[in-house]
């Protein structure tokens, strides 16, 4: 419970301000009129268009805020900026990657059973773990120069739990959001 909680905290200023953001262009907008609903051959009501809200660019600003606040939280100095491209480089692959693979599922076709999901899943999981480990690489130069402080500010940022021992699943990582739907 305190994972859940941890992370809608560290969620909360992001979503406040991204939910004014897209009310403002709404509330201003007048709605268009209301088309008649469409009959599927029964005679019922067809559901209405999927409308997907959550576009590209949306994505892409939410992965851009995170590693501006991450790098903001994490206060580094001068010395140590040198050391946060590549870092920084590694964690929007892994997102880009995550989006890729989010897409490629949607367009695949269903599964035709059991074991074609695990198998699906098992190559998202080995997927998902080349990514991090990209990352970690890519950290371990940063993370060796970083003071104590620093390095505590980091896992409760990517929605890690506080213990190292516990369960840490990747899909839980923001960084790998767009694979959560």
């Amino acid at each position: 419970m305190t994972h859940i909680l941890t992370r809608l905290s560290a969620l909360a200023p992001m979503l406040a301000v991204a939910a004014g953001l897209l009310a403002a262009p709404a509330l201003a907008q007048t709605p268009p009129a209301p088309t008649p609903p469409a009959e599927t051959s029964a005679g019922a009501e067809a559901p209405p268009p999927m409308v997907d809200l959550y576009t590209d660019d949306d994505e892409q600003a939410s992965l851009d805020a995170r590693i501006i606040a991450l790098k903001t939280v994490i206060r580094l100095t001068p010395e140590q900026e040198k050391l946060w491209p590549p870092f920084e480089a590694a964690l929007r692959q892994a997102a880009k990657n995550a989006s890729g693979r989010a897409q490629d599922r949607a367009k695949a076709e269903p599964a035709d059973d059991f074991l074609d999901v695990l198998d699906r899943l098992a190559g998202a999981e080995a997927a998902r773990a080349a990514d991090v480990k990209s990352i970690v690489a890519a950290a371990k130069p940063l993370v060796a120069v970083l003071s104590v402080e620093q390095q505590r500010r980091i896992p409760g940022f990517f929605g890690m739990t506080d213990e190292a021992g516990d369960p840490q699943p990747t899909l839980e990582l923001w960084i790998f959001e767009a694979e959560q739907e």
